[in-house]
């Protein structure tokens, strides 16, 4: 029995060493082949046309952050002012360069604690902002269903993103080339 405990033992501790460096490069992959794409697709809804569609968003980037006053000013941008564009274009630039950050591992943690935030704004905008109450797609946590869109699926998007909050990019990242750079130059 001591001989079975020590080789569970063994392989365990091995296998715990393995997942230090392949846990955060698995959390971005993941976040990358569910994630990068579908942040990536969104940011580029809400880009004007042309060169200076990157300073001047379209409508339907304000029909999906301030639904509701959109509707309420007859759909007509102009009336909206400053601060509306100002979390326009901060939104639709973060959809962009969060997830990149996170995929190339590059100030990983600070960017996983933005998409965190991104994703509860974005979830309370769908409830509050676009009357997304159904129970299909609003759900409920401890329930038999598994595929609510707020719910079930935006929880197991931050349970990714606080996994690299909490682990950081891993070994195989830029964060880790800069460390190991400092570090260099502090020997």
């Amino acid at each position: 029995m001591t001989a079975l405990i020590s080789l569970h033992n063994a392989a365990f501790n091995l296998i715990e060493r393995a997942g230090n460096w392949l846990m955060p490069l698995f959390a971005r992959f993941t976040f990358a082949a569910v994630l990068l794409l579908y942040y990536w697709n969104s940011g580029l809804t809400k880009l004007g046309d042309g060169i200076f569609g990157l300073f001047s968003p379209s409508i339907g980037a304000y029909s999906q952050i301030f639904p509701k006053q959109l509707e309420a000013v007859g759909y007509d941008v102009s009336q909206f002012g400053i601060f509306q564009w100002l979390v326009v274009m901060a939104g639709t630039y973060a959809e962009f360069l969060l997830p990149l950050l996170i995929v190339i591992g590059l100030a990983t943690r600070l960017a996983a604690l933005g998409m965190i935030g991104f994703v509860v704004v974005q979830s309370l905008t769908d409830v509050y902002g676009h009357g997304a109450t159904d129970t299909k797609t609003l759900g409920a946590w401890f329930d038999r269903f598994c595929d609510s869109v707020i719910m079930d699926q935006r929880l197991l998007w931050v349970f990714v993103l606080v996994f690299l909050v909490v682990k950081g990019a891993g070994a195989l990242s830029v964060d880790a080339l800069l460390r190991h750079r400092h570090a260099a130059t502090q020997a």
